[in-house]
């Protein structure tokens, strides 16, 4: 399987922090907060990643994450013109996908909690239809909302709804099968102007193979699209790691322990971390110092 990480946008809702940066490159904590989708992806089993951005965000990308060896993974690269919807990206990566399974995940989502990988990697290994990820919120109306009959089973997918059906949300991590490509060709724009990533769900859904994995209280889910829940998610990354000594959203770390990279290399990226809290526990973690 592959994977798209998307990192575009124009990022107003942060402006005018994102007039300077691209929104994925703020900090989140300790990191950039594009580290976290793309640590989401590596941990799924997924090493071959495109990455879309804007044409003037791009090389900040390709100068942050370079060809992806560094994290035991191949990276290539995508302009998005313009933000035309999320559905978008398989246009825009059709020819890279070449018929193949793939992941999206959204550049400023953080997901974080007990037995991710396992989930991660049961959605790609789906042989056939869309696997997405939902999450309880309290203000469903800002997302896609999932809603299930009295079996459980799906029963409608709908974005930003103004009366929502329920309050689980879609989050920013996708699953889909290789028809994926040819399906995101047959969506048309929405009246809001954008090919949305809902209505490529509804299309699984209505061929009956769409499966929604329902995240439980183990697991934490972020968007940091707006200043407070930038706060929010630095906040949670803070004291995770503080208080558990656990490392959140580091594709370094996420690379040694799926087996990408060797513990030679992850000394050497320690060290080039230098003496921050960060370094430290890759160092640490190199020496065989954590479990």
């Amino acid at each position: 399987m592959k994977g798209i990480l998307l990192a575009g946008g124009a990022g107003t809702r942060l402006h005018p922090m994102t007039l300077a940066a691209s929104k994925q490159m703020l900090p989140v904590y300790d990191k950039p907060m594009v580290y976290y989708p793309l640590s989401t992806l590596m941990l799924a089993g997924i090493r071959d990643i495109l990455v879309i951005s804007t044409p003037e965000d791009l090389p900040q990308f390709r100068r942050l994450l370079g060809d992806g060896g560094r994290f035991g993974v191949r990276f290539a690269y995508a302009e998005q013109k313009r933000p035309e919807g999320i559905a978008q990206a398989f246009l825009i990566g059709h020819d890279w996908i070449a018929g193949e399974a793939c992941a999206l995940a959204l550049g400023d989502n953080l997901i974080h909690g007990d037995n991710l990988s396992a989930l991660l990697r049961a959605a790609a290994a789906r042989p056939q239809g869309a696997t997405v990820f939902a999450y309880q919120v309290r203000d469903p109306e800002r997302y896609g909302v999932v809603s299930f009959d009295a079996a459980g089973h799906v029963a409608d997918i709908v974005e930003k709804p103004a009366a929502p059906q329920s309050n689980w949300a879609v989050t920013g991590l996708y699953f889909y099968d290789p028809t994926v490509s040819d399906l995101a060709r047959t969506i048309r724009p929405s009246g809001r102007g954008e090919l949305e990533i809902t209505d490529l769900n509804r299309l699984y859904l209505e061929a009956g193979t769409l499966a929604v994995e329902r995240l439980s209280r183990g697991c934490a889910w972020l968007d940091a699209g707006t200043p407070d829940s930038l706060l929010q998610a630095a906040t949670f990354v803070q004291t995770i790691q503080s208080r558990t000594g656990m490392l959140v959203g580091c594709p370094e770390e996420v690379a040694f322990r799926m087996g990408y990279i060797d513990a030679d290399m992850l000394r050497s990226h320690a060290r080039q971390l230098g003496k921050t809290d960060l370094g430290r526990v890759l160092s640490e973690l190199a020496e065989g110092g954590q479990e």
